[in-house]
């Protein structure tokens, strides 16, 4: 499954409108950081009705799993173990089953991600058009070094993704929910520009 699947207009997380938009700490990915204080429920106030809303569109709470993932990685920018024992509490589930979900898709971070995720096309069509050198502006004009390291400001993650869907618009990069096509190492600064 591409990393992102689950992420376009249908759909579960499209239902709940859960992973659109900004969270509370003015990001599609929170950027939180580590688990170092104790476990604050993700569930409570206007998160919880939200859930409890999506509990009216689905059959059953089990199948409510992916937008309730989205909520939880919209409040925190990742999902942490303590979250997966919270949801698995709140749709019946065992940790394990959740964690198993969690960690199949690749749309959802299991460690502490930038504020902006970054991820990259470099399948063969948009390698052939350069993918490899937006890549590498990235990860230099961001400061992350590195493919999936954050940057020491904590704005950035950078990842590389099989395919985002627009070979006829290499390279393709998508940016927390902005898909931006046409991407060229000379585009890299200004595209960085837009995203504090």
């Amino acid at each position: 499954m591409s990393a992102t699947a689950g992420q376009g207009g249908s759909g579960a997380g499209a239902a709940a409108g859960a992973h659109r938009g900004m969270s509370e700490h003015g990001s599609a990915h929170g950027g939180k950081g580590t688990e170092t204080a104790p476990y604050e429920r993700v569930f409570k106030g206007e998160r919880l009705a939200r859930l409890e809303w999506l509990f009216t569109k689905y059959p059953t709470k089990q199948a409510c799993l992916l937008p309730a993932l989205w909520l939880v990685q919209e409040a925190r920018g990742w999902i942490s173990e303590p979250a997966i024992g919270e949801v698995a509490e709140v749709l019946d589930l065992t940790p394990a089953y959740v964690k198993g979900v969690v960690t199949f898709y690749t749309m959802y971070h299991t460690h502490p991600v930038g504020r902006h995720f970054i991820q990259v096309c470099t399948t063969s069509p948009c390698n052939i058009c350069g993918a490899e050198d937006v890549m590498k502006a990235l990860l230099r004009e961001t400061g992350c070094g590195d493919l999936g390291a954050t940057s020491p400001d904590g704005r950035f993650t950078v990842i590389e993704v099989e395919c985002l869907g627009a070979c006829g618009f290499a390279t393709p990069i998508l940016v927390d929910d902005d898909f931006i096509e046409g991407v060229t190492p000379e585009k890299v600064s200004g595209i960085l520009q837009r995203y504090q």
